[in-house]
């Protein structure tokens, strides 16, 4: 599924148009983004939680060349679902 199907799923649910729903839907995805971009973490209930992971920089190898390249420290996103979710998929 993607945003727009989910777009039109809650359309279809809620009666809302799908403009509107497009508008909300891409704040939302704005309003964790810049949340997670500023170092907090965001969680919804019933759904899980987004926290910002730290990558140390670490050393690797070129698969091509065999060469040890340093790979740069980073951040990435991890996702922990919330017990509902996970009860809802099993």
């Amino acid at each position: 599924m993607n945003k727009s199907e989910i777009i039109a799923r809650v359309a279809a649910e809620t009666g809302m148009s799908q403009g509107v729903l497009d508008v909300a839907l891409n704040k939302v995805i704005h309003s964790i983004s810049s949340s997670l971009a500023a170092g907090e973490d965001v969680a919804l209930s019933g759904f899980g939680s987004f926290t910002v992971k730290s990558r140390k920089e670490r050393q690797g190898r070129n698969p091509r060349t065999g060469e040890a390249i340093t790979i740069p420290a980073s951040k990435s996103v991890g996702f922990k679902p919330a017990k509902a979710l996970k009860d809802a998929v099993n």
